[in-house]
């Protein structure tokens, strides 16, 4: 089969692999259907995340079962299913409380030994605890498999900083991010009943986006400039739950300084650089609760499916080019520059 390989920083190819094959009873083999590029993709793609020559990379996708091992109970050949950005036994402490991500047998696509998302297709392991499966007919709706395919990743991830940051019916919610998890985080929030969603973004693609989601506001500021804008909007006080979806240093602090006294932060932002940003006496002084990190959408897709099956959200705007396999490269290079917000992989 063909899948896409990292070889060094901006150095992506698309080559023929080694077809994957049950190799444990609990696998299962997925062509896959829709995959797509994920923001953290890039920092293996500029050097800043070390990878091998060769290495598989992608984490999101969906697909059809192909073949299955011997010990499958859920699945048969023929299933369209979705996979989560981890795989998880479904057996162990963790995967029973939801917390999949921490699953002493699980691990991330792309990782070295497995296959990855961007490809023709994946092997499986855990497929029962791991895969979710979905309507036979979602196969035939382009529309419906893009928004699904956000169920990955995304959507779910955004709902996890949305739930870390507290967010009820009748709040303020700020959003710090408009990558494709931030836009996300502001439809979770919309979804959870906020009264107001604030956007922090300054690209006019993405801000769109995000008011199409259900944000009230947008600022287009950085730094101070957007800490007091935010403080203006909410009459001096800051949100009450705030989504950080970026992972830096400035982010973080942005984060911190336009909660409200008592608030949360619900972090999802994959951190990058040496600094947190954060100054724990301020949290202490003013309340404010920190919650969030690498988000177990396996628990999350059971609840967010039927959502999305009958467009309560669509999360499928987020996905604003689409390329096959062989133009992944390009995909990257575009995510890079910032001319593609998120981009659809149809193998």
């Amino acid at each position: 089969m063909r899948a896409t390989t990292i070889h060094a920083p901006f150095d992506m190819r698309v080559e023929d692999v080694p077809d994957p094959v049950v190799q444990e009873a609990t696998d299962v083999v997925v062509r896959v259907v829709r995959a797509c590029i994920c923001g953290s993709d890039l920092w293996a793609y500029r050097g800043e995340s070390a990878r091998k020559p060769g290495q598989r990379i992608g984490h999101e996708f969906l697909g059809i079962v192909e073949e299955t091992g011997a010990d499958v109970r859920g699945f048969a050949r023929g299933d369209l299913v979705v996979a989560p950005f981890v795989w998880s036994d479904g057996t162990c402490d963790y995967c029973a409380e939801g917390l999949q991500t921490s699953c002493p047998n699980g691990g991330f696509w792309g990782s070295v030994g497995s296959d990855g998302g961007q490809g023709e297709a994946v092997r499986v392991p855990f497929a029962d605890g791991t895969l979710v499966k979905l309507p036979a007919d979602a196969a035939s709706d382009d529309h419906l498999l893009t928004a699904l395919l956000a169920l990955s990743d995304v959507m779910g991830t955004g709902h996890h900083a949305a739930l870390g940051a507290g967010v009820r019916e009748g709040v303020t919610v700020a959003v710090v991010g408009d990558g494709a998890v931030g836009l996300c985080g502001v439809l979770a929030a919309r979804r959870l009943g906020a009264e107001r969603i604030i956007a922090l973004g300054r690209h006019t693609a993405r801000t769109d986006i995000a008011r199409a989601f259900g944000a009230t506001d947008v600022v287009a500021e950085r730094g101070e400039a957007a800490e007091a804008a935010v403080r203006e909007l909410t009459g001096g006080h800051g949100a009450h739950a705030v989504i950080e979806a970026v992972g830096t240093e400035q982010s973080m602090r942005t984060a911190v300084n336009i909660t409200r006294d008592g608030g949360s932060v619900g972090y999802v932002g994959v951190p990058h650089g040496s600094h947190t940003g954060l100054d724990l006496s301020v949290m202490f002084d003013r309340n404010i609760a920190l919650r969030g990190g690498v988000a177990p959408v396996r628990a999350y897709i059971p609840e967010l499916l039927p959502d999305v099956l009958d467009g309560t959200i669509d999360p499928s705007p987020v996905f604003d080019l689409t390329v096959g396999l062989d133009g992944v490269p390009g995909g990257y290079k575009a995510m890079d520059e910032r001319t593609a917000l998120k981009v659809l992989v149809t193998p």
